[in-house]
């Protein structure tokens, strides 16, 4: 029965994988990761082979107690024979613990190797990898693929060897015991065969669409059940739709569910039937030729069990192709993201930024460092050039501004210790000159260049230590206050940590929480409002202490009470340090050492609040109508 629901599981899977043309050297590739494991592997290969043969030999005894025992009277016989029946039980058990032990140790292995190198390798990816990757898709290479990818070796491979195994020895003992019946046997096979082709395409097409369906069940209750999902229903009243829509897809999965099980039990019962009815045949001819005295009744017996060995790899063996290659396209679609390059990488000349001191304050910077662009020209990547289309919902170009050039020719320097703010209308390049500072873009052409060297000469990990970043949407992981802060700096102390949240104009909040810094700030930050994340996201970058300092657009968004408390601690976060500042409020340009006016991707305009008001361009329109309606707000 166990070959029967294993050839099952075969036969529902796609069938059209077997016509797939793996990539070269993806087997050279595997083989590599097979390599730490060879001795387990060999001796999971031994075990199988010995439990293979000793099945195989279990019918051969129950020969010999019969025809040399039972029949003629030899207790003895009867009496060793079954003890050896019972030793090779005993041993079957011991060869099938070893065996699964030394299979969990590659297998899990393998799925340890694969998943700690996929997840090293996305998290180098640029950022626009993200922004076009299904996120989905991504933790399905992670899970399902690296899982199917360790099958190759745990499941595929014991199979194949276990099946090819016995299936050449049981009938090899066949031919030895009786030729003839084993010639009947052979002409009932396409009677398993070929039913099973049938029902096996009509199981891949269905567990296909039950997969699917599954997939998309899921999909609607990740969205639907985080915080932002959850929000948007209630908001606008949805339950009652949702309800419905996820109602009618769960009925699908239902009924696609009962269609499936149906047909794996009439494969089943198919298999079951016609292995009865081999059976049959062979006691009937069998015991046709053991009455004319051309058969012993114990060779009979023998032959029966050997058949029930015999149909089922057989069976499983047919379809061996699409188990063996079903491992392998897991294999290949994990190595298809590891072969994805990053973008933005460290160069083989990379040598870290200069150091700063390890022990930071709430408001010193540390050594200060110069920023600089220098005749900076950049276009968002293709999709081509950073993502893979199967990790991606729609592998098209979309509205990103891919091809088309975003930064032409900008140029400007911020001084160490220097603030520049950065003006211009939506879409003008400033976001985008932010990320070139981080480096999480690197230029089409042109220099970006941080305490005089090209960010591209240094290390990732040295820069990233050297430049602060604050977002607008400032997100924070589903964990503690505490642990979201020590993202910055692991080894805090909670007087350090208490620091600065004093700095950051938010201590006094975390004071009034009973669980204080072992608060839960809930997916995404979500139980907190928008200016206290800001303020927690300070902290957080206070803590960092880093000698350059990037905000995009800080306090947008935010009322008027959470905006002067963030704009306090702003005023601590960006002391004494080298600062870049998309301009949201006046009183930050008005703070600026000088403001860079960017229009359509080339800096247009630069210097003081004064100089150009008088100068009458773009900043002084932008002052009419951005920023004049805060000229009379009162300064907090």
């Amino acid at each position: 029965m166990g070959g029967a629901w294993m050839a099952s599981k075969s036969f529902s899977r796609d069938r059209s994988v077997a016509h797939r043309r793996l990539a070269r050297g993806t087997t050279k590739r595997i083989l590599a990761y097979a390599r730490p494991y060879s001795a387990q592997i060999a001796v999971f290969l031994i075990t199988t082979v010995l439990s293979a043969a000793s099945a195989a030999a279990v019918p051969l005894l129950l020969k010999v107690v019969i025809d040399d025992g039972v029949a003629p009277g030899e207790r003895t016989v009867v009496i060793v024979g079954a003890s050896a029946v019972a030793l090779l039980a005993v041993l079957d058990a011991g060869l099938n613990l070893i065996g699964r032990w030394m299979s969990a140790r590659v297998g899990e292995g393998l799925i340890y190797d694969l998943r700690r190198q996929v997840f090293d390798h996305v998290q180098r990816q640029p950022i626009a990898f993200f922004t076009r990757t299904q996120t989905g898709s991504l933790v399905s290479r992670l899970n399902s693929d690296v899982v199917g990818a360790q099958q190759a070796f745990t499941g595929t491979l014991s199979q194949v060897v276990s099946n090819a195994v016995t299936l050449v020895l049981a009938l090899g003992a066949m031919v030895v015991l009786s030729w003839q019946i084993t010639l009947v046997v052979l002409v009932l096979v396409p009677l398993f065969l070929l039913p099973a082709r049938f029902v096996g395409r009509k199981l891949a097409d269905i567990s296909r669409e039950s997969m699917e369906l599954n997939a998309g069940l899921s999909q609607t209750m990740t969205e639907r059940f985080n915080v932002a999902g959850a929000l948007l229903v209630k908001i606008f009243g949805r339950y009652q739709q949702e309800n419905e829509t996820f109602g009618e897809a769960a009925r699908r999965v239902r009924d696609v569910g009962v269609v499936q099980a149906l047909y794996a039990r009439y494969f089943f019962i198919g298999l079951t039937f016609l292995a009865s009815f081999a059976t049959a045949v062979v006691y009937g001819v069998g015991g046709w030729l053991a009455i004319d005295g051309m058969l012993q009744v114990g060779t009979l017996v023998a032959l029966a069990a050997l058949l029930t060995r015999l149909y089922g790899p057989l069976t499983a063996l047919a379809n061996v192709q699409v188990d063996i290659m079903t491992a392998l396209v897991s294999f290949e679609r994990v190595f298809e993201v590891l072969d994805l390059e990053p973008m933005v990488r460290d160069a083989p000349h990379a040598r870290p930024l200069e150091a700063r001191p390890a022990a930071t304050s709430a408001s010193g910077g540390g050594s200060q460092l110069a920023v600089e662009f220098d005749d900076v020209w950049f276009r968002y990547p293709s999709s081509e050039e950073i993502s893979l289309a199967s990790l991606e919902s729609a592998a098209k170009e979309t509205a990103d501004g891919a091809g088309e050039q975003v930064l032409r020719g900008v140029s400007f320097r911020v001084e160490p210790g220097q603030m520049v703010a950065l003006v211009g209308p939506s879409g003008a390049g400033k976001t985008t000159i932010t990320h070139l500072v981080a480096r999480l873009y690197d230029p089409t052409a042109g220099v970006v260049r941080v305490g005089e060297r090209d960010v591209r000469d240094v290390t990732l990990d040295s820069l990233h230590d050297a430049v602060g970043v604050v977002t607008q949407d400032a997100h924070m992981f589903h964990d503690t206050i505490r642990e979201n802060l020590l993202y910055a700096r692991p080894g805090a102390t909670d007087d350090e940590l208490m620091r600065v949240l004093d700095a950051a104009q938010i201590s006094a909040l975390v004071a009034s929480l009973p669980e204080g810094l072992d608060t839960i700030v809930g997916d995404r930050g979500y139980r907190l409002s928008g200016g206290e994340k800001q303020r927690f996201a300070i902290a957080r970058l206070l803590l960092k202490a880093p000698p350059v300092v990037v905000l995009d657009e800080a306090t947008a968004h935010l009322d008027s009470e959470s905006e002067a408390a963030v704009q306090r601690a702003l005023r601590t976060a960006l002391s004494g340090r080298t600062s870049l500042v998309i301009a949201h409020r006046l009183s930050t340009i008005r703070d600026a050492d000088m403001i860079v006016a960017i229009d359509e991707g080339r800096v247009v305009e630069r210097g003081t609040h004064e100089t150009l008001l008088a100068h009458g361009g773009l900043y002084a329109e932008l002052y009419r109508t951005q920023f004049a309606d805060q000229q009379h707000a009162p300064m907090r």
